[in-house]
């Protein structure tokens, strides 16, 4: 099938009601959550990607304010279901417990007032999309065509985008940069939660030119040392193939450019730079934990949704 009219056929379901006279209208389709008064819409784009929207409550909706877009990829093994989270019942599957990226949201959407913050949360029929990557030789071309389409259903809000997602998620955010030789200018902000795996250097050069060419980009990078960690008294990350490795990396690629103060305690490396627009932050790991779920858990995703800004760190810690 092709994509091209795979799109058009969504878009019946989900245009832009520009011209109905209500600002605040969202996409035709969206439904009211019993919870909050969000709206949402989960749907299928492609026949192996399926997307969930979650837009504020109707009276939490600026029109007067733009909307940002975030672009969660979801980790591997996770459903959308499980990575928004839920209040546990003892029978749960532990996955609904590793995330809790709903309740982080509702927290941003409290503190950063300034956009309308929209959730895109992206899962594969693969439940992984690395392995979705394998199967798509225009993976590129699909992730590109993907972001476009969801902005232009929120296009009366002058979206600007955010890339973030957890684990193999980052597949997806490099997968979009294979698209683009430049950055386009409204992706506004690169998170990687513990999912940079796929970093290399000719990532970093786009980052780079991508951070230089506007004051409101921003990076921030998670990681732990997952090189020393142990499951069932074993290692299981390769020493150039995880997160820790590729971290630093990326930032011993980044500081031929910018020029990074480093910050370290007992807990955590910091590297930051460009007043705090860039930040990587590494999570030590002496008693070779596994740390690669609770750094999101544990306010992740709001620490990389707002580092760089007036609010990080606010009513919060990560």
């Amino acid at each position: 099938m092709k994509y091209s009219h795979l799109i058009t056929a969504v878009f019946t379901l989900l245009s832009v009601t520009a011209a109905s006279g209500d600002a605040a209208e969202m996409p035709i389709g969206l439904s009211e959550s019993p919870f909050w008064g969000e709206r949402t819409a989960t749907f299928r784009y492609a026949p192996d990607i399926r997307i969930h929207v979650n837009v504020p409550a109707r009276e939490n909706m600026d029109p007067d304010k733009p909307v940002a877009l975030a672009f969660y990829a979801l980790p591997n093994g996770n459903t959308i279901e499980q990575t928004v989270g839920k209040k546990n019942l003892p029978d749960d599957d532990w996955h609904y417990d590793i995330q809790h990226i709903g309740a982080q949201t509702r927290f941003l959407r409290g503190k950063n007032t300034s956009t309308n913050l929209v959730m895109v949360y992206l899962e594969t029929t693969q439940k992984s999309w690395p392995a979705w990557k394998k199967q798509h030789s225009n993976h590129a071309e699909i992730i590109k065509t993907l972001v476009g389409y969801l902005r232009a259903c929120f296009q009366q809000y002058s979206p600007v985008v955010i890339l973030t997602g957890h684990s193999g998620g980052g597949r997806f955010i490099f997968s979009f940069l294979d698209a683009f030789d430049t950055l386009p200018d409204y992706v506004r902000r690169i998170c990687f939660l513990d999912s940079n795996y796929g970093f290399e250097e000719e990532y970093g050069a786009k980052m780079s030119h991508w951070l230089k060419a506007s004051p409101a980009n921003t990076l921030c990078v998670l990681a732990y040392n997952d090189s020393v960690a142990l499951y069932r008294g074993k290692t299981f990350v390769s020493p150039t193939g995880g997160t820790w490795y590729r971290s630093r990396m990326m930032q011993r690629y980044l500081a031929r450019t910018f020029s990074f103060a480093t910050i370290e305690d007992e807990n955590f490396i910091q590297h930051r730079a460009l007043g705090g627009r860039l930040q990587i932050l590494l999570k030590k790991n002496p008693n070779q934990e596994i740390y690669h779920t609770v750094q999101v858990e544990r306010n992740g995703f709001i620490h990389s949704m707002l580092t760089g800004t007036a609010l990080e760190n606010r009513g919060y810690a990560y």
